[in-house]
């Protein structure tokens, strides 16, 4: 069996020998135009973000079984690989800490306004105040606020558990468009204008793709907090920066962006805002979490060799 991981170096961490007969090839990085080469003779193909859109997979009549190394299958045509009978898994449950940590971390900064306050220390704010501390931004708590979360998979559930611990008041949103709200859950257009804090733990689809548009934004609470650890699709990018510099939204912490890595540049990245966090992508990546996905991943190539494959989607 040829196993052919594309991305290699998108996982920092040991990766153990798979327990069957194989011939392993693994590159740190893989351009578009490199993919059909390195992969005409592969069986399994291991992508954590490489494309394989349609016109690439046709090109590989011996791919048997994809391998994400991740949770997200934006990356991968699911409709084509179905057609082909090629198998698609993914990674799950690996990140249910180390996601909902860093969209707590995001809350918190952003509510107690930190950045806000480190450019104030930067300038020389304290040292010039009449008073034992210096007053800027507003600082508000996360106990008794309302938090959205957008997605009741187990990211969103992990998230709901520790801002509950902080005191707050947790909903989950329904999808978008739904004829019925499920027990638990509000509607959507209910749930943005009554939130605090909207926290995205949704997949990328055709129902989520620019999900957070200018309308919704607008339908947020004057001063809520928009916190997207999911990923960049969900939401347009220039209507929340407008909706940042006009000052309808107190702030927003993003932990993806539309185009990952940002070779073509990010308005979010040169805006300057103190009310504004950009993280690159690194919600998922303690070493914890990277250790379980590393061991999640192989034993889903194996399972599947053994005709018992898991995570199929």
């Amino acid at each position: 069996m040829n196993i052919v991981f594309l991305d290699r170096a998108s996982l920092p961490a040991p990766l153990r020998t798979p327990r069957l007969p194989h011939h392993w090839q693994a590159f740190d990085a893989t351009a578009n135009a490199e993919i059909i080469a390195r992969c005409q003779e592969a069986d399994v193909v291991i992508s954590n973000k490489v494309m394989l859109d349609a016109t690439t997979l046709a090109a590989l009549p011996r791919l048997k079984f994809i391998a994400v190394a991740a949770t997200g299958v934006n990356n991968v045509d699911l409709a084509v690989a179905r057609q082909r009978g090629i198998a698609v898994s993914n990674i799950r449950g690996y990140a249910d800490t180390t996601v909902p940590e860093h969209a707590l971390m995001l809350m918190l900064a952003l509510m107690r306004n930190l950045p806000a306050y480190q450019q104030d220390l930067a300038k020389g704010a304290w040292a010039q105040s009449p008073y034992f501390c210096h007053f800027g931004a507003t600082v508000r708590d996360l106990s008794g606020r309302t938090l959205l979360v957008v997605g009741s998979g187990s990211l969103g559930q992990g998230t709901a558990k520790l801002a509950r611990a902080f005191g707050m008041h947790v909903v989950f949103a329904e999808r978008k468009g739904a004829t019925e709200v499920r027990p638990g859950h509000i509607d959507f257009e209910q749930g943005l204008r009554v939130a605090d804090i909207i926290s995205l733990h949704c997949p990328l689809n055709d129902t989520t793709r620019g999900l957070i548009d200018a309308t919704a934004l607008a339908a947020m609470k004057p001063g809520a907090v928009l916190i997207n650890t999911a990923r960049g699709g969900i939401v347009d990018e220039t209507a929340l920066l407008e909706a940042l510099r006009c000052g309808h939204l107190g702030g927003a912490g993003v932990d993806v962006l539309h185009e990952e890595p940002p070779r073509h540049g990010n308005p979010l990245l040169d805006a300057g805002l103190p009310n504004l966090i950009v993280t690159p992508h690194i919600g998922w990546a303690s070493f914890e979490a990277m250790s379980r996905l590393a061991e999640q991943l192989i034993e889903n190539i194996e399972l599947w060799a053994a005709g018992t494959p898991r995570n199929l989607v």
